[in-house]
């Protein structure tokens, strides 16, 4: 008889996929995830590489079972097997003689994720496995161990081996190491996708060289802020250090992002590294550092796109037509978006898993360290970050203009190590902060004010003007009474409602217009998504209540330079009419820094560690981050996962080029640098108001189905059905 892995597809041709094809396929490609982590794991290598081979090994045991090879040789269809196939594995490792409780998990997370270790050992006898058929994989298992000997060779099974060091993060790099070659073998199977290309190497040595020389031909004048970038660059660039997490306090202005990318190369050089990982708050700094990384280090004859790849967004798709979608962590520099990179090291999916093993031997710049998270996750941050540094041999950087030293507080280090050396010494710092406290006024006017009012105020003030607001609901309705009121050439407004590559154009379209010394009478309204990593400066800003830590980095869109002797930016708050919605997240925050202005407090980057103490006593966030530790602790995955959500509200993809719709809805090749500069996210609850329920394309991909365009983006179709609902005509 013929035992396969993968049934056929009739529509394109393509033969039944041999068993022992696919194990042996998958113990190659698990074997050799395992062993390049191997070279950056400080323990359990040996443990790490036995495990995850032992899983590659057993992993579809049941796809043996007689009723599932029915369906694998395609003489019946059906849309899954009749028998859950991860069962026979797990059952294997819990038997006496080959007991392994950890291999057990691994096999039986290997498409669902982990369950819950804490619920599963309450099962006893049973545990890590389907209680449903249990009894029949049991009678069964000999038989089915007898078909797997006479297909494969590889049963050298280890008996109660378990890891020294953490056993989360060793179980969620080991399933990474098996998912990635079980979904890269059944791709390739498939032809998803071909055989991946081999990893392009870091050369550390040479984009260092590279990146000097774009420094240099930078051509900076010779004011004494541009000498102290050069210092910065020199400092950083050149700084020695054992420590495995270094902290760098640097303001506006100072060449944070190719100084540190120098320091990062230069460690990399000196810790044999593999990898460096650029985390961001917002995705369209992403775009802008994606550009000059592009620019500054890729080497002669190489692909850009190769080399430095940008990751918007957490697009994860589980079946196997759009698996190949999801973004891999194989680029020698990755720049993603703290959402993506955080809820990946949360995240209990396997298609999401199928990267983590990609992390361990990096070196990971975490920018606007201040906005990458909500307090409440800081901890559980926090311990992930010294795991990866002390077992993986991760390389951390945290680095922001208005930094806060969270590991200075022990209600989030909970213990953990807090001796974080800094990168730049007090003497620069202090410098490079004289031109911060001459450079702008902190003003406030906490009346609240209605869309009237709020434009009348606006252009009452010098231009070009920034308006920054908590919504992109918000952004949408200011900027579209703008343009009516004023004019359309008298507003800009970027939000993430529109797209990636739109949102990229508008950019440049605002950084020419603010190059036009004469161009001075235009408001930019816009969201938090311009507070951090661009390189624009207006004269005057306005920002919506919200944290001190987004008010300090809004004021670095301010005067950047610091070419004006007075600029100001206010501190304002909306009515809650004509259609304005209040963003509930930053109540406690909101309340913090009103109560800093009633006090009359100098504001400024060094209230920002106390911010945190303050919203900490405020909200009682404590219960939140003790409970994830201890989720994280006891292996519950599933409630770390649906716990730790940098962006709380469940968001969907949706899609807006219509060829690229047409070309997922056909089920043509499409990359995911293609999805996702085409695509927006927006709140779930809102595919029904919209009308999206009906035009989902594939599992977790939408077509926006009303208006876009690339001024107000999505909102030019959703502010109809907005004031539709509520009634309200005004500028309709």
């Amino acid at each position: 008889m013929i035992y396969s892995a993968h049934s056929p597809d009739k529509q394109t041709g393509i033969d039944a996929q041999p068993y022992k094809c696919h194990i042996m396929s998958v113990i190659e490609k698990a074997t050799k995830n395992a062993s390049e982590v191997c070279k950056y794991a400080t323990t359990d290598r040996e443990v790490l590489l036995h495990i995850t081979k032992q899983a590659a090994v057993f992993h579809d045991l049941g796809k043996l079972d007689k009723a599932n090879q029915v369906i694998l040789n395609g003489i019946e269809t059906a849309k899954k097997l009749p028998v859950n196939h991860v069962d026979a594995g797990s059952a294997f490792f819990l038997t006496e003689e080959n007991y392994s409780y950890i291999t057990a998990m691994l096999i039986q997370a290997h498409h669902k994720g982990f369950c819950d270790a804490i619920d599963e050992f309450k099962n006893e006898e049973k545990m890590f496995r389907d209680s449903t058929i249990y009894e029949y994989i049991n009678n069964i298992l000999n038989d089915l161990l007898s078909i797997h000997n006479s297909l494969i060779n590889e049963n050298n099974i280890q008996r109660d081996i378990e890891p020294e060091g953490n056993l989360s993060i060793f179980l969620r790099i080991a399933l990474s190491c098996l998912v990635d070659a079980d979904h890269t073998d059944t791709a390739i199977h498939y032809h998803d996708h071909p055989e991946p290309p081999p990893y392009i190497p870091l050369r550390p040595r040479e984009r260092l060289e590279k990146l000097d020389n774009h420094v240099k031909s930078l051509g900076l004048n010779e004011s004494k802020r541009s000498s102290l970038r050069n210092e910065m660059y020199e400092v950083c660039r050149n700084a020695n250090t054992d420590d495995m997490i270094v902290s760098c306090d640097s303001p506006v202005g100072s060449g944070k992002t190719t100084a540190i990318m120098a320091h990062l190369l230069q460690q990399a050089k000196e810790k044999c590294l593999r990898r460096i990982i650029i985390v961001l708050p917002f995705t369209n700094i992403i775009q802008q550092s994606v550009k000059v990384y592009r620019k500054a280090l890729c080497l002669d004859g190489e692909n850009p796109y190769e080399v430095v790849a940008e990751l918007h967004h957490r697009a994860d798709f589980q079946d196997k037509e759009s698996r190949y979608l999801t973004a891999l962590w194989r680029a020698p520099i990755i720049v993603t978006t703290a959402v993506a990179f955080f809820e990946t090291l949360a995240s209990n999916s396997p298609s999401t898993f199928s990267r983590l093993h990609e992390l361990p031997g990096s070196a990971i710049f975490l920018d606007e360290s201040h906005a990458a998270l909500p307090i409440k996750y800081l901890p559980l941050a926090w311990h992930w970050i010294n795991c990866y540094s002390k077992e993986w041999s991760c390389y951390w950087v945290l680095a922001s203009g208005s930094l806060n030293r969270f590991w200075n507080i022990k209600g989030i280090t909970q213990g953990e190590n807090c001796e974080i050396s800094e990168l730049v010494d007090t003497d620069i710092r202090e410098q490079l902060s004289f031109y911060e406290k001459n450079r702008i006024k902190y003003q406030c006017d906490l009346i609240p004010k209605g869309l009237n009012e709020l434009a009348e105020w606006v252009v009452s003030f010098p231009g070009p003007r920034l308006v920054i607001v908590n919504t992109v609901q918000n952004a949408a309705i200011i900027a579209d009474y703008f343009s009516k009121v004023y004019g359309r050439d008298r507003v800009e407004h970027l939000s993430t409602a529109l797209t990636p590559i739109d949102r990229d154009i508008k950019i440049k379209h605002i950084k020419k217009r603010l190059r036009n010394k004469s161009d001075i009478n235009w408001t930019l309204i816009a969201t938090s998504c311009v507070e951090a990593g661009i390189d624009i400066s207006f004269r005057t800003g306005f920002r919506e209540l919200s944290s001190l830590l987004s008010l300090l980095q809004a004021a670095g869109r301010i005067n950047r330079e610091g070419i004006f002797e007075y600029s100001e930016i206010w501190t304002f708050k909306l009515k809650e009419s004509d259609n304005f919605n209040i963003n509930p997240s930053f109540q406690f925050s909101r309340n913090i820094l009103q109560k800093y202005f009633e006090e009359g407090k100098d504001i400024n980057p060094e209230l920002s560690t106390e911010s945190i103490n303050d919203e900490i006593m405020e909200n009682g966030v404590s219960s939140i981050y003790i409970r994830l530790l201890e989720y994280e602790k006891n292996n519950r995955f599933p409630k770390v996962e649906e716990m730790f959500k940098v962006i709380e509200s469940d968001t969907k993809l949706v899609l807006i080029n219509e060829e690229i719709i047409n070309a997922v809805k056909n089920h043509r090749k499409v990359s995911w640098q293609e999805i996702q500069n085409h695509s927006v996210r927006i709140y779930g609850y809102n595919l029904e108001k919209y009308g999206i329920n009906d035009a989902q394309l594939q599992p977790g991909i939408y077509q926006w189905p009303l208006e876009y365009d690339d001024f107000l983006g999505i909102m030019k179709g959703a502010l109809p059905v907005i004031r539709a609902i509520s009634g309200d005509g005004l500028i309709a």
